[in-house]
């Protein structure tokens, strides 16, 4: 893969935002260069601009360099980042999956970028021929999902593969949901295959979607331009204080991963007792694609009781489909309850 043609050339040519912070690393007993306050410690002072004490241990937990660790605002922030350093608006284009998370074509569109759908079968499964045969050369990105949002469905392994060694851009695979499949993930692949690029999040199995951190995992290289194009102190000093406490809890990560797995049966199991529901799709992360009679009512009529999922009818091979997240056992049996005394008159 050549990355210098792959990059916009206006990027790559970029002189990036420097400050004395890039340069420094450690702790200094006198802070002069910035012009902050020298009163209010901690909060006075700019927080690191490259979060090298979070990747650090990131690094550990993840057993990946931290020089091929990129953090941002979410993950939302490196999808973004990745249509502006690699997509020429109005010229390039990117393909994807459909259906799948709806913020790579937002930032397609908010880019000028052209967005390419390639429709999944009817068990949310992708084909790497039918993807590939939608790239051409002005293709940049491709985008897969796996476990995939909203089906909730790893897709499979071998086609993942085909895509990766097939296609001459990067190929960016989103393991938000990693944490709740069985399945092994793509990380201890991530150095075989130079336009690979994993995201992952702190939103869902770490309980932390409030603080707003998102992991990019990619080569050195690839690192080193979404660096380069990113605001200087995009990660603020609270979040990177808290993401270090709890990666200090891998068990209690674990043992709520586990709760929710057992919660997601559970709920699986139950809904299908409800004449209304016509089917539920196999789940990998900490949701569940239901299928129901009437999916518009049901979404109404449980807003008005106060629970609020996610109705999914409007979207790709979805239709009369609910996506209901993983609760705790009480909001889990309240939701139940509501649908089983609610919506009986829907029958199948």
């Amino acid at each position: 893969m050549d990355l210098q043609k792959l990059t916009r050339p206006n990027v790559w040519q970029l002189k990036p935002y420097f400050c004395a912070r890039n340069e420094f690393q450690g702790e200094a007993s006198v802070y002069l260069d910035a012009n902050e306050s020298p009163y209010g410690a901690p909060y006075n002072r700019y927080p690191d601009p490259l979060q090298l004490q979070v990747k650090k241990r990131i690094g550990e937990v993840k057993n990946v360099s931290p020089d091929s660790i990129f953090l941002g605002n979410g993950s939302d922030e490196p999808i973004d980042l990745l249509y502006r350093a690699f997509c020429e608006p109005k010229e390039d284009n990117v393909v994807a999956i459909e259906p799948t998370y709806g913020m790579y074509r937002v930032c397609a569109d908010i880019n000028n970028v052209e967005y390419r759908t390639v429709a999944l079968d009817e068990n949310f499964q992708l084909s790497a021929a039918k993807l590939l045969s939608a790239c051409d050369a002005h293709t940049k990105l491709v985008w897969l999902c796996s476990p995939n949002n909203p089906s909730g469905n790893r897709l499979d392994e071998k086609e993942i593969l085909d895509v990766i060694k097939g296609f001459d851009g990067l190929v960016i695979l989103d393991e938000a949901y990693i944490d709740f499949s069985s399945e092994v993930h793509f990380l201890p692949l991530l150095h075989n295959y130079p336009n690979l690029v994993i995201l992952q999040t702190f939103s869902k199995a770490w309980a932390s979607a409030a603080i707003r951190l998102g992991m990019a995992f990619a080569s050195p290289e690839i690192v080193g331009i979404l660096t380069k194009i990113k605001y200087p102190y995009n990660i603020n000093i609270l979040t990177q204080q808290h993401v270090l406490s709890v990666l200090e809890n891998h068990e209690q990560v674990r043992q709520r991963v586990a709760d929710i797995l057992v919660q997601r049966d559970w709920l699986h199991k139950n809904l299908l007792k409800l004449s209304f529901v016509e089917k539920i799709y196999p789940s990998d992360a900490n949701f569940l694609l239901v299928k129901v009679t009437d999916a518009n009512t049901i979404y109404r009529t449980l807003i008005e009781k106060g629970i609020v999922v996610r109705n999914r009818s409007s979207v790709a091979l979805c239709n009369n489909c609910l996506r209901i997240t993983v609760g705790t056992p009480e909001e889990n049996a309240i939701l139940y309850q509501k649908l089983a005394t609610c919506f009986e008159f829907l029958k199948k």
